[in-house]
């Protein structure tokens, strides 16, 4: 069982900022795009940001180009989201995924191991 350990979510107001942690053994974490989705109440998940494991590429969901940035320390294990001027509606339950199928980034069905996911509330 590979395990993917997200923390620092939170609540915090509009504008502020939030950095969230994915954590992983290196067997699962190396060679591997790591991504990052949320989950909202009644809504499905949907893709927020991903980290390639080979020559630094990042893509972004339209709506947090910008105000959010992933980035992975290869030496820890571990991949960063960091948020910044947050809103209301990134209020989701956050999760970190390894992708290891074929297919698009912004999907879900090719990631098989998620975490238990970080709770984020963005207060108006």
């Amino acid at each position: 069982q590979v395990q993917l350990v997200e923390s620092g979510g939170g609540l915090v107001q509009a504008g502020g900022s939030l950095r969230l942690s994915c954590a992983a053994p290196r067997r699962t974490f190396s060679n591997y795009a790591i991504a990052w989705f949320r989950q909202a109440p009644g809504k499905e998940r949907e893709f927020v940001a991903v980290t390639v494991s080979s020559g630094g590429s990042t893509y972004y969901a339209d709506y947090v180009k910008g105000r959010c940035t992933i980035s992975r320390d290869n030496g820890k294990n571990t991949v960063y989201l960091q948020m910044n001027s947050l809103k209301p509606e990134d209020t989701a339950v956050y999760y970190c995924a390894r992708k290891s199928g074929s297919g698009t980034f912004y999907d879900t069905r090719p990631y098989d191991y998620w975490g238990q996911g970080t709770q984020v509330t963005v207060s108006s």
